[in-house]
């Protein structure tokens, strides 16, 4: 089965995805960062979104 790339979320809430365009606007916005931060955090903190939120200093809403 095929992704839906209707859907405005993460396929998986627990991982950011930097391949798909969708995922970075979602995250971005999440994270109210610029790609270039969110790409620099996912390469420092790794891909799974706790540890990005926690690498950036967003706080869980």
């Amino acid at each position: 089965m095929a992704d839906d790339k209707t859907i405005r979320g993460p396929s998986d809430a627990a991982r950011i995805n930097l391949n798909e365009a969708y995922e970075l606007r979602y995250w971005t916005k999440t994270f109210n960062v610029s790609e270039a931060k969110l790409r620099s955090a996912v390469a420092a903190a790794g891909v799974m979104a706790d540890k990005v939120r926690a690498y950036l200093g967003v706080p869980k809403s």
